[in-house]
């Protein structure tokens, strides 16, 4: 029988300009898996320190009276020029993903799976785990990447639509896929594919 296993890796910071007085640096999030709970094997999205944020805030809302790891700690001057900074900011949030995906409650909750396999901002993550578009959560991580969503973002905006297989509160990814046991959890250390070395682009945040 085939050992189950996920590997996750934060990598590749980039700086990106708002506007000239504010920027903000996201980070690509690579996922490799042969597990069942996941409707991609491979997948590759960028997100930003916030959007880590809104995730935990999220999962608190399933967890209970289970403990979550928490992130590092913002800081008002985080700088890509620090190379300590950004490595100590990186494992950080990659050992608050390491820790997510070892708990089966929180595996099973549909917004880590958009947050880490699709490419909906925050608002259309909200939207789509409450059935408020016209794409179900399945669609939002199979079409990623794609202009489909873009459209029917569009449409949703002149009507009300509900999607019929996505779940509200409770929020977990029982319509998604079938269930399956705990995976066994890899480091991506042993993926040397997946992860690639620092950038060293010297930026400010």
């Amino acid at each position: 029988m085939k050992t189950e296993f996920v590997s996750i890796c934060v990598r590749d910071p980039r700086l990106h300009r708002d506007d000239f007085w504010h920027t903000h640096v996201d980070y690509e999030i690579c996922l490799h898996t042969n597990s069942m709970c996941f409707r991609k094997k491979t997948s590759y999205v960028r997100r930003r320190y916030s959007e880590f944020v809104w995730l935990r805030h999220c999962l608190l809302q399933n967890a209970l009276i289970m403990d979550l790891p928490k992130l590092p700690p913002w800081k008002a001057f985080f700088s890509l020029s620090n190379p300590e900074q950004v490595n100590q900011r990186m494992k950080g949030l990659q050992e608050f993903l390491e820790i997510v995906l070892q708990t089966p409650l929180l595996v099973s909750d549909c917004r880590l799976h958009l947050f880490l396999q699709s490419e909906l901002s925050m608002a259309k993550m909200e939207k789509c785990v409450l059935g408020q578009t016209r794409y179900t959560v399945a669609e939002a991580i199979q079409r990623a990447g794609s202009s489909y969503l873009e459209v029917t973002d569009k449409v949703s905006c002149d009507s009300d639509c509900e999607s019929s297989s996505s779940s509200g509160v409770g929020v977990n990814q029982d319509t998604l896929m079938r269930s399956s046991p705990l995976p066994m959890f890899e480091t991506s250390d042993g993926d040397p594919d997946l992860c690639s070395s620092l950038s060293d682009s010297p930026s400010d945040e």
